[in-house]
Parts: C-alpha cells; structure tokens; sequence
C-alpha cells in the first residue's frame, strides 16, 4: 500500500492569503485579448497544438471576453488566418455557439454544425470558408470563466470536396483535457511571477 504526501499550508503564507488573492484578481482584470497571447510559452502553445490535432481538428482559437464585455475576441488562433482574425475579429456576446458556450459553462461539440441555426457565420463570411465540425468548451482562468477554446474542421467556401470526417465521441475529451492544462499551466506561471519563486 503506497503513503500519501500530505502537504499543509504555511502559516506565514497563510496570513498572507486575501492579499495574494487580491493580486491574482488584478492580474485577472489586466488579461485582455491584445495581450493573453504574450502569456504563452512554447509548452502551453504544444500542449494545446497537440490537442487540436489529436482531435482532428484543422486549427483552434483560444477566444477572451473584451474589456467592454462585449464581444469574445480570438486571443490566439493556429490557423493560416491567425494574423488576420487575432485581435481584429469580434463576435457579438448575443449571438452564435461560441457565445452560448461562455455563457452556459458548458462544452459543445457537433459534426455538419453549419446547420445549425445558433452557429453565427460573421467569421466564416469574412474569411471565405464554412465550418463543418465545432467543439467549443469554457475555458477557466484564475477561478473564472473568461473565454472559450475551440478547434474546427473547415471546409473551403463554395468546395464539392466529400464531407468531412467530423469529430469523434473522444474529440471533446482531448480537448477539454488540453484546456485543463493550459490554464493550470497559466495559473502556475502567473503565481509564480507574482510571488518572484521561478525564472521563466
């Protein structure tokens, strides 16, 4: 029977608790589309890489709630349109399956979603293409949902190509799986700055 390594909080750290806490919320609020991406180290870029091609997916787009909590903004993309929609594109908090999954804290995944009627096209029209297969889960920072991941299989606008294979019942899976680490590996790198404990 293996021992288990119990680790308690340090009472001096303790104390100090409410004003850790009320630094991260500060950082929390100074994270904005224009600047997440700058928060991202190789690691994080390969972990979430590997999960949107382990799911199949072409590219993915970490999307953050705009200052004005308006709109969701893509923050990052691994697309060949990524210089194009990063930081530029915004989707309207009222509309589209994004929006719903901010909203809802809950995953989406669905193959031919370009019949669904929620599925905002704002993107698609802008750069030509149509997506047929859509995951979309929350993605939490510093204890709050602050923006969304999604990965999707595209097609080309106007394209007779067969349809596509879609996602697979463990697609999600992966995907929730790589934002799970990329924000607890965000989190770690945030704290450790703020308590001046790793060079990185």
């Amino acid at each position: 029977m293996s021992s288990r390594c119990t680790i308690l909080p340090e009472p001096q750290f303790a104390e100090r608790k409410e004003v850790l806490a009320e630094r991260m919320a500060g950082v929390a609020r100074a994270v904005t589309p224009d600047n997440f991406a700058s928060l991202l180290d190789p690691l994080m870029r390969e972990v979430l890489q590997q999960g949107f091609i382990a799911a199949g997916a072409h590219e993915g787009t970490i999307w953050i709630v705009d200052t004005d909590a308006q709109n969701l903004v893509p923050a990052y993309n691994t697309g060949p349109n990524a210089q194009k929609i990063v930081g530029h594109f915004r989707q309207p908090l009222t509309s589209g399956v994004i929006c719903m999954v901010l909203a809802s804290e809950q995953p989406f995944t669905e193959n031919e979603v370009f019949k669904n009627t929620r599925q905002s096209k704002l993107l698609d029209v802008a750069l030509q293409v149509q997506t047929y297969a859509l995951i979309a889960v929350p993605f939490y920072f510093l204890k709050s949902c602050c923006g969304v991941v999604s990965c999707v299989q595209l097609k080309t606008h106007g394209s007779e190509a067969p349809d596509l294979p879609g996602f697979s019942p463990s697609a999600l899976i992966r995907i929730q799986t790589a934002t799970t680490i990329l924000s607890r590996l965000l989190e770690y790198r945030v704290l450790s700055r703020t308590v001046d404990w790793a060079a990185d």
